[in-house]
């Protein structure tokens, strides 16, 4: 599914098709874009739960076009909705200039649409330059996947495929989206890593002047 709401379980009635999601009044709307990723983590939900059919985020035949985005977004009324989030199981950044002209035809219409991103942080080096000044004027919050308290762990999780240099991109993203974006977080997923590790995290994070937060872990 392209644009979704999060209700319930995570594989049983977790996602909901914007079309099934009933009133939209104050909730999240979720755009998924692309099924492409830099990583293969671990403990993503698209290796670890085999997702229901009609209740599945993997994107079958091609990606949604722009015009096909906004299709679906015409029928509806965000000005009640509390935010729209770019996420997926892809890297809505592989999408970049779409993901853009999406925002920018929104916000014709909605000028005061709170929207988020939700990245791994790795959209420098998908693209071989700093993206950061795209995001400013259209997010504005940043959520960057930590995950790891070291470059190698990082790695370890994520098998990224830019290999150990990820960590210090990610956090370099991080910073360089200051700049941009009003809102910058971090977060790890609690029962993945030990307090203490959570602890260095949190160090990082305070380095970097961003903000963690422990998401809880879905199984």
């Amino acid at each position: 599914m392209v644009i979704y709401t999060v209700t319930g379980k995570v594989g049983e009635a977790g996602y909901l098709d914007i079309a099934n999601s009933g009133d939209i009044t104050a909730k999240n709307i979720y755009v998924n874009i692309t099924n492409r990723c830099p990583c293969s983590c671990v403990f993503c939900l698209r290796q670890t739960k085999k997702m229901m059919e009609g209740n599945s985020l993997w994107l079958k035949g091609h990606e949604p076009q722009v015009e096909e985005v906004m299709e679906i977004f015409n029928q509806y009324d965000l000005s009640v909705i509390n935010e729209l989030v770019f996420c997926g199981y892809g890297e809505p950044l592989e999408r970049l200039s779409d993901v853009c002209k999406i925002i920018d035809l929104l916000k014709v219409k909605y000028p005061k649409l709170k929207v988020r991103l939700n990245t791994n942080g790795l959209a420098n080096l998908i693209h071989n330059k700093d993206v950061t000044p795209e995001l400013e004027g259209r997010f504005d919050t940043v959520s960057i996947s930590l995950n790891a308290p070291d470059a190698e762990e990082f790695l370890a999780l994520t098998r990224s495929k830019f290999g150990i240099k990820s960590f210090e991109a990610l956090k370099e993203f991080a910073v360089l989206a200051k700049d941009h974006v009003p809102n910058v977080v971090m977060t790890v997923v609690e029962k993945v890593m030990p307090e203490e590790k959570i602890a260095r995290c949190q160090k990082i994070c305070d380095e970097l002047g961003v903000k963690l937060r422990v998401r809880p872990f879905e199984n």
